[in-house]
């Protein structure tokens, strides 16, 4: 079997799906090795990962951009160019008309834009609508939680027998992060003292202003020893959001070998999303043994299971609590830590590599 993955979004500014990507081909590379698992455009090493820049060098950067143009613009066969002598090509939203001279999979991150479209640019959404299509003549799809599937399944009206449900992994780099690397982030970030942290894209549907609220809603005590953390790119949240992060130590984009140890400086990990597919953040947090307080709606249930507290996120209250539970238990929190950890356990690339192998072998 040869499959070739279209690893477009390894060559842009990404977040989640690029997170995904980079290790999920990795791990297949390593244990279906390089002669089954190509990529497109061809890329050797993949480097480090960064959100902000490729992991390519220059031509294949130049060479996958240029072959993603002449496919979604012009009548040439490019995308028959990329998927040439596979037997599956597995596509990505930045490929608006894939090759249909081979079996065609795609994984599916998240509804979001179906389910929440107000909270999306109008470019998000024309890529979704695009893509809808595509998902519905693919000869099989990845789900990266149930409940993505299921609301795949009830918005599209996809073949539920059509899309396997494969969790995403964690990368190793969150498990058991070394203290010496805890401090040097604290240093290097002047974190003096201990915090609330929430990592991801400024957006919308990540609804900081419940987080910035809930924060202020604590007792005066409590914010004086325990300061609020926001880290990430600004993406498209509105200007007040914005306005607000004074109310916090805003770090900005994080790089991606600082996220770990940041993320395991923090006491608590506040995530008060509206919407996730898997929820990556969630997921590294319990992985690095921080205690987590989440949404209880989309995905965030079926990867926190009873190793997070979960609240209603349009409920400031809820989260107010939760937050002051915690900061004021450090029983609770190390109650969380231990479940977090072992629930991580279960989101690891290995397992994700060897089903979707599996997964591949059923399609081809």
């Amino acid at each position: 079997m040869r499959l070739v993955i279209d690893a477009t979004p390894l060559l842009i500014r990404s977040a989640g799906v690029k997170n995904y990507l980079y290790h999920w081909v990795r791990e297949l590379r390593r244990v279906a090795g390089p002669q089954t698992i190509h990529t497109s455009p061809a890329i050797g090493d993949l480097g480090s990962l960064s959100h902000e820049r490729s992991v390519a060098g220059a031509w294949p950067t130049f060479w996958g951009l240029a072959a993603l143009a002449l496919a979604n613009h012009t009548r040439l066969p490019a995308a028959e160019w990329m998927a040439r002598r596979a037997d599956i090509f597995h596509t990505t939203q930045l490929l608006h008309h894939p090759p249909r001279l081979v079996r065609l999979t795609a994984t599916i991150h998240d509804m979001t834009c179906w389910l929440m479209p107000e909270l999306h640019p109008s470019a998000n959404l024309r890529a979704e609508r695009s893509f809808a299509e595509t998902l519905k003549r693919a000869d099989g799809l990845i789900a990266v939680s149930q409940s993505t599937k299921d609301d795949a399944v009830r918005v599209l009206g996809l073949a539920p027998e059509k899309i396997e449900v494969i969790h995403s992994g964690i990368s190793s780099a969150f498990f058991n992060v070394p203290e010496a690397s805890i401090q040097t982030v604290r240093e290097r970030y002047a974190l003096n003292r201990p915090f609330v942290l929430f990592v991801g894209t400024l957006e919308p549907r990540k609804n900081l202003d419940l987080l910035f609220d809930a924060y202020q809603a604590l007792s005066p005590s409590l914010q004086h020893e325990f300061e609020l953390v926001i880290a990430g790119p600004a993406g498209w949240a509105a200007a007040g959001t914005l306005a607000r992060l004074k109310q916090a130590r805003y770090l900005g984009y994080i790089p991606e070998r600082d996220i770990a140890p940041l993320t395991a400086a923090a006491t608590v990990f506040a995530y008060p999303s509206l919407y996730e597919g898997f929820g990556f953040p969630v997921a590294q947090a319990m992985a690095a043994g921080v205690p987590v307080v989440t949404s209880n709606v989309s995905s965030l249930p079926e990867i926190a299971g009873d190793a997070a507290l979960l609240v209603d996120p349009r409920s400031t209250s809820e989260l107010r609590d939760a937050l002051s539970r915690l900061l004021f238990a450090p029983e609770l929190r190390s109650q969380l830590a231990a479940r977090g950890r072992r629930r991580a356990r279960d989101f690891n690339w290995n397992e994700c590599a060897l089903r979707s192998l599996a997964f591949f072998e059923r399609v081809a």
